[in-house]
C-alpha cells in the first residue's frame, strides 16, 4: 500500500486547489448559499470542462475512468473550499448507473452526465424508514412509483432521480412529469440545496439488481462525502490557527497559551487521522475491494466525528467572533454537521463496522 500521489494525482489536487480557491471565494460561497439553485451555469461549465462529472465514468460512456483516489482528492478539495455544487450529486447517480445500470441506461445517461449536459441525483432517504438503501419501504406497482423521499440533494436542478426501493433495488425516474412534486426544504447547510420528492405514480426504469457493485458503489459515495469532511476541517484548522497566530491578549499571540496551541494540535490530529482513514478506504476501493466497505464506514464514521469536533473547536479558538454571522466559520461548522448526518451518521457506521468484522 503507497498512499504517495502519482504525478497525474498530484496535477489533479493542485488543479483542483488554484482553480476552486479562485471561483469560490468565501463572499460567491455566501451568495450561492442565498441563492435559491446554489450554482449558476458559468460555475457549472468550467466544472464540466475539469472533466469532474465524469471522473468515475468510464472512459467507453465519455468520462476520465479514473478510480476512487482521484475522486477523494477531489471531494477533499470541494470541501476545503466549502463550493456549493451540484456535483456531488451527480457523481453519486453516475457511481449507481455505471454499477447497476442496464446497457440501456448506461448508454442513455452516463455519456450525457459525463459531458455536463444532464444532472442527476440520488434519493434514498424514506420518509419513515431512514437512510438505508436495503430498508426502503417503497414498492413499485405496474412500473410506478408512489413514494416521499426526503433530504434529496439538488432535485431541483436535475434531469433524473435514482430512487432507492425495496429489497435493495434502485429506479430511474426522468424528472418534469406531473406526477412527481419537488418541495425545497430548509437545510441545516445552506450551501447544500435538499428538497423532498413526493412521488404519485410517477413512471419509472429498474435498474439492474445487482447488489455487491451497488454496495461497492455507496462505500464510494460515503468515501467521498468523508474526504469533503476532511477538506471542510482542515480549512477551518488552518482559520484558527491563522487566527491564534494574529489575535493577541496580554501583548501575546493567543496561540501561545496552552489552552489554544493544545486545542489546536487536536485538531491536526483529527484531521490528518480522517485523511488515513479516507485514503485508506479509496485505495481498499481500486485495489482491495473485499475490504472497501468496512474501510468506507471506518472513514465515514471518524470523519463525521471530527469534521464537527474540528470545525467546533476553530469555533471555540475564534472567540466571541467566531459565532457571529458575519464570519464564514458557521458555514464550515454546518457542512461538517449536515455531512456527518448523510449517508448514515458515526453511530450507524460503526455498527456497521462491528456486524462486518462479526463482533
Amino acid at each position: 500500500m503507497n498512499f504517495d500521489f502519482t504525478d497525474d494525482q498530484h496535477a489533479i489536487k493542485r488543479t483542483a486547489r488554484e482553480f476552486l480557491s479562485a471561483r469560490y471565494k468565501p463572499e460567491t460561497v455566501r451568495e450561492l448559499a442565498a441563492d435559491e439553485r446554489g450554482f449558476t451555469d458559468q460555475q457549472w461549465s468550467e466544472l464540466v470542462q475539469l472533466g469532474w462529472p465524469g471522473v468515475i465514468v468510464p472512459e467507453a460512456h465519455g468520462g476520465l475512468g479514473l478510480g476512487a483516489v482521484e475522486l477523494v482528492v477531489i471531494f477533499e478539495e470541494m470541501g476545503y473550499a466549502l463550493a456549493p455544487s451540484p456535483l456531488f450529486s451527480d457523481v453519486c447517480a453516475a457511481l449507481l448507473l455505471a454499477a447497476s445500470g442496464t446497457d440501456e441506461q448506461r448508454e442513455r445517461w452516463l455519456g450525457p452526465l459525463a459531458a455536463g449536459e444532464c444532472r442527476g441525483t440520488l434519493a434514498v432517504w424514506d420518509e419513515h424508514a431512514g437512510w438505508a438503501p436495503d430498508r426502503s419501504e417503497v414498492e413499485p406497482a405496474g412500473g410506478a412509483l408512489a413514494a416521499t423521499k426526503i433530504a434529496v440533494p439538488d432535485a431541483a436542478t436535475a434531469d433524473f432521480l435514482l430512487v432507492a426501493a425495496a429489497d435493495s433495488r434502485h429506479y430511474l425516474l426522468e424528472l418534469g412529469n406531473s406526477s412527481t412534486e419537488i418541495l425545497s426544504v430548509p437545510s441545516l447547510d445552506q450551501t447544500r440545496k435538499l428538497y423532498t420528492v413526493k412521488l404519485a405514480g410517477a413512471p419509472a426504469q429498474p435498474l439492474a439488481h445487482a447488489p455487491g457493485p451497488v454496495r461497492h458503489a455507496y462505500a464510494a459515495i460515503i468515501t467521498a462525502l468523508a474526504a469533503e469532511n476532511v477538506g471542510v476541517a482542515q480549512r477551518a484548522m488552518e482559520m484558527a490557527v491563522q487566527y491564534a497566530k494574529d489575535r493577541k491578549q496580554f501583548d501575546r499571540p493567543i496561540g501561545s497559551y496552552q489552552a489554544v496551541s493544545h486545542r489546536c494540535a487536536q485538531m491536526l490530529l483529527e484531521v490528518e487521522s480522517a485523511r488515513s482513514l479516507c485514503y485508506w478506504a479509496a485505495w481498499a476501493l481500486d485495489h482491495q475491494p473485499e475490504t472497501a466497505l468496512r474501510a468506507a464506514s471506518m472513514a465515514k464514521a471518524y470523519a463525521s466525528d471530527a469534521g464537527f469536533r474540528v470545525t467546533s473547536s476553530a469555533l471555540q479558538v475564534h472567540g466571541g467572533i467566531g459565532f457571529t454571522w458575519e464570519h464564514d466559520l458557521h458555514f464550515f461548522l454546518k457542512r461538517a454537521k449536515a455531512n456527518a448526518h448523510a449517508f448514515g451518521d458515526a453511530r450507524w457506521h460503526r455498527d456497521r463496522v462491528a456486524a462486518l468484522a462479526e463482533v
